[in-house]
């Protein structure tokens, strides 16, 4: 299993890109799972900003996916996005939050949520215009409900396409590196390994260029699966090494390697 996670962050903040400096340096952070101090450099602007709030949110419930703690944090972080948001847009956004956090929590075992993160997604899409930037992150996420909770492959490799061709659409580069991956893996089960190494490679690039390094390790550690020996250990140990620099994180990944 290898959860994934993405957010409503311009992936360019974390290549010295961006306009805000407080963007970039809360990515600097949150890619180096230093998730905690990222929401604390939020939290002044997001006590009346909308954006602000659900970026805060975003990064809380991205700790849970990676670490399955801060559940409560992540929780009080989203209501507070929730209480904010006045446009259809930027509800739309909130309830994409709320479904996810609600699929992690079930997915990791936390609570089972199913119904809610379901019910919170078709929200979102009932609010998100189809031009809607959230939109193809809403497309990806209800993949991941398809693929892991309903067990519907068809379902989630559509929704994965969708998401895909919407993140090259609206330039979220980071969220390309999560659609690589889900549409790699489907390829993999279905036997197209040289398919399945063009995607799993295609994520590790970009995560790579970007600076992604908390979401280095799962993408090697896929990369290793569909690679021949000795290629696959050196794969899989540079991602345990990298695991360990961080903690442990992510965790499923780090009991995987253990």
């Amino acid at each position: 299993m290898s959860p994934p996670g993405s957010s409503n962050f311009d992936p360019d903040a974390g290549t010295g890109r961006a306009d805000d400096p407080l963007d970039t340096a809360v990515w600097r952070l949150r890619s180096r799972a230093c998730w905690k101090d990222a929401a604390e450099l939020l939290a002044p602007r997001a006590a009346d900003d909308a954006a602000a709030a659900l970026k805060r949110g975003a990064i809380l419930i991205e700790r849970c996916m990676y670490t399955s703690r801060g559940w409560d944090a992540a929780e009080d972080a989203l209501r507070a996005a929730e209480a904010l948001a006045l446009t259809d847009d930027e509800r739309g956004a909130t309830a994409c939050e709320r479904g996810y956090l609600a699929y992690a929590s079930t997915l990791l075992g936390n609570r089972d949520r199913a119904d809610e993160a379901r019910t919170a997604l078709g929200r979102a899409a009932a609010l998100l215009g189809p031009g809607s930037p959230t939109r193809p992150l809403l497309d990806f996420r209800r993949g991941l409900i398809s693929q892991h909770l309903a067990h519907n492959p068809t379902g989630a490799q559509a929704a994965f396409q969708r998401a895909h061709a919407g993140a090259a659409a609206h330039g979220d580069t980071l969220l390309r590196s999560f659609t690589w991956r889900h549409l790699a893996g489907m390829a993999e089960e279905e036997g197209n390994l040289a398919e399945a190494r063009r995607g799993f490679a295609e994520s590790l690039r970009i995560r790579e260029e970007l600076g992604y390094l908390v979401g280095i390790a799962p993408a090697l550690a896929s990369l290793a699966d569909v690679e021949e020996e000795p290629e696959a250990r050196r794969l899989r140990t540079e991602a345990g090494r990298l695991v360990r620099l961080l903690g442990g994180v992510p965790v499923w990944l780090a009991e995987q390697l253990a």
